[in-house]
């Protein structure tokens, strides 16, 4: 498995966790966590998130994009196969 494969199923994992309400505040805070650092979220999100500001609503857009980010990611795997 590459590297990248495995953390785009990391992601995936803690997406479904949190979508499900089953995710610790670890699983919760490690999702919110990548999706800033690689860009997904602004810092403004990331930093009202740890906050408590809006969190809510910041943890479900961030599920939202992280959706996007994942059918992206299978998109360019099932084309780059030859």
């Amino acid at each position: 498995m590459t590297a990248e494969l495995t953390e785009y199923t990391r992601l995936s994992y803690l997406g479904d966790k949190v979508k499900s309400g089953n995710a610790t505040k670890e699983e919760k805070d490690e999702f919110m966590e990548y999706m800033y650092t690689h860009g997904n979220i602004d810092e403004e999100q990331y930093f009202s998130f740890k906050n408590g500001i809006n969190a809510d609503k910041i943890v479900n857009a961030a599920l939202s994009v992280g959706a996007v980010v994942l059918i992206a990611f299978l998109l360019d795997e099932l084309f780059s196969r030859k």
